[in-house]
């Protein structure tokens, strides 16, 4: 997993709201284990068309979307069935984090753990946010705080844990390797 400490990048805009997880990669993409190639699906049913040609009104494939690394999103994010793969493909697809005003608990769960930055703020941020597409946002994870182009600094929850693993870029298997020393010391002085 890549190391996060900030994010600087103009935004995509995804106004819907609850967007679920079949939405953002479909069920019938998720016959592998591989993170790789799922990008080329992402949102496949709303970004194209029945023959595979990409719709051209769908935001992802505007030409102003192209290098966003911030997806901004409505109400209520990655709703539906639990899967490891909606964080996948958004990361394979080159989207570093989301912001939205909810996130659902088990997407936004899936995506820190997978080094995909799971962004909540207040709605009039989200308001502006989404008056403004393609804004260059800085968001900084160690600061947890989103600065917007005019200069204002917005603070935004996020676990201390999931923090400290996106700063090391490891994941909860990683963060108990780095404690392997301790954990068997701690073995050993049991009885």
């Amino acid at each position: 997993m890549q190391a996060i400490k900030s994010i600087r990048s103009r935004t995509v805009n995804m106004p819907a709201k609850d967007i679920d997880t079949d939405q953002i990669i479909p069920a019938r993409f998720l016959t592998t284990t591989s993170r790789e190639g799922l990008g080329d699906n992402l949102f496949h049913d709303l970004r194209f068309e029945a023959d595979g040609a990409p719709k051209p009104d769908f935001e992802l494939n505007r030409p102003e979307a192209q290098g966003c690394e911030i997806l901004v999103a409505g109400n209520n994010l990655g709703c539906g069935s639990s899967r490891e793969h909606a964080p996948w493909a958004l990361l394979d697809y080159g989207i570093r984090a989301v912001i939205s005003t909810e996130i659902a608990d088990i997407f936004r769960s899936n995506s820190l753990k997978n080094g995909l930055l799971a962004v909540v703020v207040d709605e009039e941020t989200h308001g502006w946010l989404l008056a403004h597409p393609g804004s260059e946002l800085e968001i900084d994870v160690v600061q947890s705080t989103l600065t917007l182009p005019d200069g204002r600094v917005v603070s935004y929850p996020i676990d201390a844990f999931a923090r400290y693993c996106l700063i090391e870029g490891i994941d909860q298997l990683g963060y108990l390797r780095q404690n392997l020393d301790a954990i068997a010391s701690f073995e050993e002085s049991r009885p």
